[in-house]
């Protein structure tokens, strides 16, 4: 099996190297941004070149966004791939934040592609530092899920891991639907510069959404179907 591993964080991020850890030893590949792209959202490239450096085996700096990786992986690179896999993103990607999220347009462009995929993220209290061991954990056994029970057709996972501790019980892992309510819209307007001032912690949320069971401390598994 060859599972291609992205993100929008870039190939150095520690997310991407925490991803592969959760995975079976020479089952990945690498083709990643050469350069942090958060927000980028399904941005793809209009038909300029796109530079591929080889960082090392299996491994690809990719001058794209994330789509474009998944582009150049699953038609170039790696044609036989099984998988796509995103993450593991440094900050949470649920609800509203799928529409702009680079991580989870990688995976949407694999399921237009055909090719199953599962974007992971992690949601980040304020203040506080990722664990990337207990990512990794988290991860293993999200992937172990999931990878046995392939998403239909024109469907793709969205995953967000809550911020825990090493010292912290692993969550429970619960299927939920994304939420529908907007990110914060608080802001200020100072010296003629409009500013966001809300807190991404505080945001709205439907009952028992992927918003909800992700700060509530578990792990929200979310089916995202295209068609």
């Amino acid at each position: 099996m060859t599972i291609v591993l992205t993100n929008d964080d870039g190939i150095d991020a520690p997310g991407i190297a925490a991803l592969q850890k959760a995975l079976p030893q020479g089952s990945s590949a690498i083709v990643a941004p050469d350069r942090p792209l958060s927000g980028c959202s399904h941005q793809i490239n209009r038909g300029g070149p796109i530079a591929i450096e080889a960082r090392a085996e299996r491994a690809y700096a990719i001058g794209g966004t994330p789509a474009d990786c998944t582009r150049v992986a699953l038609s170039h690179l790696y044609p036989d791939a099984q998988w796509v896999i995103s993450g593991i993103n440094a900050g949470g990607n649920m609800g509203a934040d799928i529409y702009v999220s680079g991580t989870v347009a990688a995976v949407r462009e694999a399921a237009l592609m055909r090719i199953p995929g599962i974007a992971i993220s992690h949601y980040v209290d304020r203040g506080r530092v990722i664990d990337w061991q207990v990512a990794t954990r988290l991860a293993a056994k999200v992937l172990n899920k999931l990878m046995a029970n392939p998403p239909k057709p024109g469907q793709f996972w969205n995953v967000n891991l809550p911020h825990l501790s090493a010292d912290d019980p692993d969550p429970e892992m619960v299927i939920c639907a994304c939420c529908t309510q907007p990110l914060p819209t608080e802001y200020v307007v100072e010296n003629n510069q409009f500013r966001y001032v809300g807190k991404y912690g505080d945001r709205q949320r439907d009952p028992d959404s992927d918003v909800e069971v992700c700060f509530s401390g578990r792990i929200s598994l979310t089916p995202i179907q295209l068609w």
